[in-house]
């Protein structure tokens, strides 16, 4: 994977921007278009932003390939942050995303995960055990965690096997609430919905190996409607600050500082 490389345009606007962020006399409304898995993250970075900077942020959650939809057929969103690096691009490439403005934001990883204690071994052979009725996924061609979920089951060679027994969601956190609810034994969920469980509740999991999924680089991009809206560019700015950095991490994330340091050349 190629690191990220600040583009000019924020290098040339951060002194704007940062002065923009701490002044009330500029306050204006923000709308951003956000992949479902992220919702219990962006909801806290919502009010760390709004604290910090008497902006409003309006948020709309959704799967990326919805959102994706309704911003190519004019949503009037700033800013996406989608499940995947693919939605953002397309963007960009179809006229709708500003060029040079996407970046991994955040990247996710999956688990397995049952409500009932002791279900889910360390190993994930429950998936192969028969032991259960209901498997709940997110749709693969929907959403990235869905895809990630299919590329798992297929090194596991458990794709087929487990065909009638799943339960798809538009999004992971339809998923979530499938397994949740006790309409699936088992669920694929982000690990971010794991760690929002209470401790109490949380039953058992497994966190599946990076080698089974391609990574699950979440993209931020810019879109056309936010190119002028300074909100929108102390938005990006507030992102890569540390503590939000510090909040995207504490939800099971591998943060945009921490991937950058993982992953240079």
């Amino acid at each position: 994977m190629q690191p990220y490389n600040f583009p000019r345009y924020f290098i040339q606007s951060l002194i704007l921007i940062f002065s923009l962020i701490t002044t009330s006399v500029f306050a204006g409304e923000l709308h951003i278009a956000v992949a479902a898995n992220f919702t219990k993250p962006i909801k806290q970075l919502k009010q760390q932003f709004e604290k910090e900077s008497k902006h409003q942020v309006i948020i709309s959650i959704g799967a990326t390939g919805q959102l994706y939809t309704q911003i190519k057929y004019g949503a009037p969103f700033d800013i996406f942050l989608a499940a995947d690096m693919k939605r953002p691009q397309m963007l960009i490439n179809e006229g709708k995303g500003v060029a040079d403005t996407l970046f991994t934001y955040a990247v996710g990883q999956l688990v397995l995960w049952s409500p009932r204690a002791n279900f889910v071994d360390i190993d994930g052979k429950v998936l192969s055990s028969g032991t259960f009725r209901y498997l709940a996924i997110a749709h693969p061609r929907l959403a990235p965690y869905g895809n990630a979920t299919k590329q798992a089951l297929e090194k596991l060679g458990l794709w087929q096997t487990l065909q009638g027994k799943m339960v798809r969601g538009n999004n992971v956190s339809q998923a979530y609430q499938f397994t949740a609810t006790g309409n699936a034994e088992l669920g694929f969920i982000a690990l971010s919905h794991y760690k929002a469980i209470k401790t109490k509740s949380r039953g058992s999991h497994w966190l599946i190996p990076n080698n089974l999924y391609d990574p699950i680089q979440q993209g931020a991009v810019l879109l056309k409607k936010g190119e002028n809206n300074p909100v929108a560019q102390a938005f990006f700015v507030f992102l890569r600050s540390p503590i939000a950095q510090q909040i995207i991490g504490t939800y099971g994330y591998i943060a945009f500082s921490d991937w950058i340091k993982y992953n240079l050349p």
